[in-house]
């Protein structure tokens, strides 16, 4: 299911890794970490929600949110409300509406992802969704509590993330080292690894996707968002036979994409291993290793491949960190580093060589930079393509031969990317 030969819509755009900045304010030191890492622990009351997609939420301003509130209240299914409180409307998408609810016999929080199913876009979203999540059981993987089926509409009931997304974290703290770095992979690579292992392909991995348990500062780090996600090929090489069509389809966000995967080659879970390359880089320095405000020009350099560590705060990061990420941002995907190769690189094993080095000013200066850039060009070109920036998308490909290697239309632009 999901993004196997036929054309499935993802979910809405979602806000570009940039638009973190929006949270540089000081860290709520204040949070205690009686959380714990255990699954489905109490959670204390004063702990801000995060969404678990991460949609605009809207704002709690009396009336208006409890409107709200009652209005999708009144959708839920009776059989969903006599077991759960609807309390917040947290996130939407094309297809979906999320809540954060609370158990009735428990009180504990959990988010609960509401699936239409009308569209049938929306049923393989759904379907793919739940074909992974059924299956996984990882303290680095959002856990799936249980699922309430309709004839219309699926009702997930997720573990609630409240601790932000990984960029929320690192400008909120207020000190930023390659340890900290190096924290934050580990569970991620944690969790891929796991995955990995299951034959499952994220496919859409970025910082957006990656949301702590809690908010206090021993919090696991959860993957998340598996809308895109695929069972294929574990292997960094060719699909074996009868897989090939399940993992050729173009689908993803644009800056965190594999040349592999825009080239319409067989591809595997390496794509993966690619995007933690590019999440690498960004946590490292607030910059893409691939960026431009023209597609044509931004796939033109992914599949180039060529990676720079010119600018802050590069000279004060170690060689060790660099190594890391060119292991990964490898053209053959064969070459990349596996999930439990990457897990055993000696910077991340020991984040030797200018961990102590706070890179928060760096990282905070070159997001905001980013940001501003990015509104301009949409203020700019808003109306020149239908593929916001940050979000997942699939275009639709050409079946002729030649130089053509993607193409997307909608309204009333067609881009080309031509090599």
């Amino acid at each position: 299911m999901g993004c196997g030969k036929s054309k499935v819509s993802p979910e809405s755009p979602k806000k570009s890794y940039a638009s973190v900045v929006q949270s540089l304010v000081a860290f709520r030191d204040t949070h205690d970490d009686d959380g714990g890492p255990k699954r489905q622990k109490d959670q204390p009351a004063n702990w801000q929600v995060s969404s678990y997609v991460n949609s605009p939420k809207p704002k709690a301003d009396g009336r208006g949110q409890r409107d709200t509130v009652a209005r999708y209240r009144d959708k839920f299914e009776p059989r969903v409300t006599a077991r759960y409180d609807i309390q917040a409307l947290i996130g939407r998408g094309s297809f979906s509406r999320v809540v954060r609810a609370e158990h009735r016999a428990t009180r504990r929080p959990f988010a609960i992802k509401m699936m239409e199913l009308e569209a049938p876009e929306g049923r393989e979203v759904c379907a793919s969704e739940l074909a992974v999540l059924r299956r996984v059981s990882h303290g680095n993987v959002i856990q799936l509590i249980e699922v309430f089926q309709f004839p219309q509409r699926v009702y997930m009931v997720l573990e609630l993330a409240t601790g932000g997304e990984l960029l929320d974290r690192v400008v909120s703290k207020g000190h930023f080292t390659e340890r900290d770095a190096t924290q934050a992979l580990r569970m991620a690579l944690a969790g891929l690894e796991y995955l990995h292992n299951l034959g499952i392909t994220h496919r859409d991995l970025k910082p957006e996707n990656l949301l702590y348990y809690h908010p206090g500062p021993e919090s696991r780090l959860l993957v998340t968002d598996f809308g895109l996600a695929s069972f294929g090929s574990a292997k960094p090489t060719e699909p074996p036979p009868g897989e090939e069509q399940s993992l050729r389809t173009i689908c993803g966000t644009p800056e965190y994409m594999a040349p592999e995967v825009l080239l319409r080659r067989a591809y595997s879970c390496a794509v993966d291993m690619w995007a933690l390359g590019v999440i690498a880089y960004v946590v490292l320095s607030g910059s893409m290793p691939f960026e431009d405000d023209s597609r044509s020009r931004l796939y033109r350099s992914i599949v180039k491949g060529k990676v720079s560590f010119n600018g802050n705060p590069w000279p004060s990061v170690s060689n060790p960190a660099k190594d890391f990420i060119l292991r990964l941002l490898v053209l053959e995907p064969a070459a990349r580093l596996t999930a439990a190769q990457a897990a055993r690189h000696p910077w991340v094993v020991s984040a030797a060589g200018g961990s102590s080095r706070n890179l928060h000013r760096s990282i905070s200066r070159n997001l905001r930079r980013q940001r501003a850039s990015r509104a301009s060009s949409q203020r700019l070109g808003s109306a020149a393509s239908s593929v916001g920036s940050g979000s997942p998308f699939r275009p639709r490909m050409p079946r002729s031969g030649g130089q053509e290697l993607w193409r997307v239309s909608g309204s009333g632009a067609t881009l080309r990317l031509v090599l």
